[in-house]
């Protein structure tokens, strides 16, 4: 049996400078994301494309869907494996590629987790669930460019 699952969120411009979109120049990127009663995300376009450099944009927020999503399925097995870790930092690359009449398309994200755990006896199978963790991302499953792994597990002192 499949489940299924509905997210919405709410996205609104904000970038109305007064003429709307009356030229290319006239207007902000600016646009907030919100669901429910969380937090509003202040987004906007990529700088490149004159988007606001202090806020996140579309392409970050992929990039760190998929690696939040691998992340957590991570620990999740982890924790089912009796593996305990004891912290988790992933600095992940996207590259994006643009085409000469403006469109582009992601061509690899690279996730570069380091990952710190309480016995270093599961060193090997704590790195090898990084490979489970990938065939279980929601967001991996749901992209069609390939996601790289570059995973540096540690063990703490015991």
């Amino acid at each position: 049996m499949v489940k299924s699952h509905t997210y919405s969120v709410a996205i609104a411009w904000t970038g109305n400078l007064g003429e709307g979109t009356a030229n290319y120049r006239a207007y902000s990127r600016n646009h907030e994301i919100q669901s429910q009663d969380k937090p509003i995300i202040y987004c906007s376009s990529d700088p490149s494309f004159r988007g606001d450099p202090t806020r996140y944009n579309p392409e970050e927020l992929l990039v760190g869907s998929i690696s939040a999503c691998h992340m957590l399925w991570y620990l999740h097995l982890c924790a089912s494996a009796k593996i305990v870790v004891t912290d988790y930092v992933d600095n992940p690359v996207g590259v994006m590629e643009e085409t000469s009449d403006g469109s582009g398309r992601f061509t690899e994200v690279t996730l570069k987790p380091r990952v710190a755990i309480a016995n270093s006896a599961d060193i090997e199978r704590a790195t090898r669930l990084h490979e489970e963790a990938h065939k279980m991302c929601f967001i991996a499953n749901s992209v069609n460019f390939p996601i790289r792994h570059s995973a540096e597990t540690v063990a703490v002192a015991n």
